[in-house]
């Protein structure tokens, strides 16, 4: 599952910064997480770090039309880094 930036994005420059797979960039008005790079932080780190240093709840959400599992996810990884 890829993550999704809602429209409450106050683009505070937290999230990009931590993103391993680089998947994050600044959209037309707000951040934006491309799927196809966004493991959910699978196979760097046990929770995605966009979530945990955003300042707005629920501003980051598991985006329900890239729904992955884990075994995806990590195959993803995979594909990203060989």
């Amino acid at each position: 599952m890829a993550l999704l930036i809602k429209d409450n994005c106050i683009n505070c420059d937290m999230c990009d910064p931590e993103c391993p797979n680089e998947a994050i960039s600044f959209g037309a008005e707000i951040y934006e997480i491309d799927p196809t790079r966004c493991t959910e932080c699978v196979g760097h780190y046990e929770k995605p770090t966009c979530m945990a240093v955003c300042p707005i709840n629920n501003c980051i959400i598991v985006d329900p039309n890239n729904v992955e599992s884990e075994t995806q996810l990590l195959d993803k990884f995979a594909q990203l880094y060989t």
